[in-house]
């Protein structure tokens, strides 16, 4: 595959429309094909590159951002998706008690999984502070860890629960 030269890209971005987005409560303006998904523009065009790609068809969770507080796989939402909605990232996640529960039990080992991990963990806490077992294997079961840090996700969001009774 070629790739183009500066000025071929340059007139390509200038057939782009403009992308409005907030992400992580700020404003961006972006020239991006509306059916890119919203993985690449965070990372390769915003350099946000906290949320990771792993499978590319949703299906392993490491892509996991929020858009209006919904968990979704970045790699199937596309940017023109995000326009008008509130984007979080691991980047822009501020639930300190939750990245204390994952740290206390020792959740990150090789890290790749884990901004997808904590962002289906934050949705699941926004949504039950206190999510019973079923609700943490229901909202965790599709987040895949090559490292099988399972039993301590479950306990981190178990540790967070009682911190909040």
């Amino acid at each position: 595959m070629a790739i183009p030269s500066s000025e071929a890209a340059k007139d390509q971005s200038l057939a782009m429309p403009s992308l409005n987005l907030t992400i992580n409560g700020r404003s961006f303006t972006l020239n991006a094909d509306p059916n890119m998904p919203i993985l690449w523009a965070l990372r390769d065009i915003l350099g946000l590159t906290g949320t990771k790609y792993g499978c590319g068809a949703g299906l392993c969770g490491a892509c996991t951002v929020h858009l209006d507080g919904q968990p979704v796989r970045a790699c199937l939402t596309s940017v023109s998706q995000a326009q008008g909605k509130q984007l979080t990232t691991i980047e822009g996640l501020n639930n300190q008690k939750l990245k204390n529960a994952w740290a206390e039990h020792n959740v990150p080992q090789c890290g790749y999984c884990q901004a997808g991990q904590l962002m289906s963990a934050a949705a699941l806490v926004t949504q039950h502070p206190k999510p019973s077992a079923e609700q943490i294997d229901a909202a965790m079961s599709g987040n895949l860890c090559r490292c099988g840090t399972y039993p301590r996700i479950k306990a981190a969001l178990q540790s967070y629960a009682k911190q909040e009774g």
